[in-house]
């Protein structure tokens, strides 16, 4: 299973990006505009990571102005966390978890309407807008242009609880590639909160993964007691999702992380 999460993870970026190689590392850089991506381990490999290797990926992102970041699987990769660690990274832990079965058939909410959204629908724009607003900060620039060409192309399915006027108060995506995908970014603008919106669409997303052939559906939560939460839904840890980063990114991280781990235990509770 850690082997297919693996391959999964060396392959979702690669249609946004272009893979450079660091021998033990490959560093994934952003094609045009959207989210950075980060360094991982390069596929098979195996054994120790040499600091030096840390290093000469950090001055590359660097040099291209994006974030010093890594991540990976810690029973996948064990002797790379010593290495960023080294190298003066910070280091976050995060369980990882796959889906036993086919999850929870869960009705709408009162109110509104849980589906799919397309990439000409109507309501892509607040679909995409609500987990941003759930974190407090506004999209990214193009993010619904790139969101509607990953749904044209295959690569994202968006789903979004939806209100009478068709606006979007809740919604998140998976990301499948072949039989594997991750649910990722489901979040609930602040007013909607405590409404069960985030669970609602959490299952959609696991519905349409299974009926799209998805034989394993995983995510990363926040921490250990959102994953209890989320055992609720039918999820289970089977490892540690680490993440790296330079120390002035790490406390950002731990903001973003406690207003994660507060979306998460929201939809979770609501279960």
């Amino acid at each position: 299973m850690l082997n297919r999460i693996e391959s999964y993870y060396d392959a979702v970026p690669r249609p946004s990006s272009r893979a450079e190689d660091f021998g033990p590392l490959t560093l994934f850089v952003q094609a045009g505009d959207g989210w950075p991506y980060y360094a991982r381990p390069a596929l098979g490999h195996e054994g120790e990571v040499a600091v030096e290797a840390v290093e000469a990926v950090r001055a590359r992102q660097r040099e291209l102005g994006v974030p010093e970041a890594f991540e990976w699987v810690a029973e996948t990769t064990p002797g790379l966390r010593a290495a960023v660690e080294a190298s003066g990274l910070t280091v976050h832990e995060h369980p990882l978890m796959v889906l036993e079965g086919d999850g929870l058939a869960v009705p709408d909410p009162e109110g509104v309407t849980v589906r799919m959204v397309g990439a000409d629908d109507i309501a892509l724009e607040t679909a995409v807008a609500a987990p941003f607003a759930a974190f407090g900060m506004p999209p990214m620039p193009g993010a619904a242009d790139r969101v509607a060409q990953r749904i044209a192309g295959g690569l994202t399915r968006l789903a979004a609880a939806l209100d009478d006027t068709g606006r979007a108060l809740s919604a998140g995506q998976h990301q499948p590639v072949g039989a594997v995908s991750e649910v990722v970014g489901v979040g609930t603008v602040p007013a909607a909160q405590r409404r069960g919106l985030g669970l609602a669409v959490t299952a959609a997303l696991v519905a349409d993964a299974r009926a799209g052939g998805a034989e394993l559906v995983f995510l990363s939560a926040s921490d250990a007691t959102v994953a209890r939460l989320y055992g609720r839904l039918g999820f289970r840890t089977i490892a540690t999702a680490l993440i790296a980063e330079a120390e002035e990114a790490a406390e950002a991280e731990k903001a973003e992380g406690k207003a994660a781990a507060d979306q998460e235990a929201t939809t979770a509770e609501e279960a």
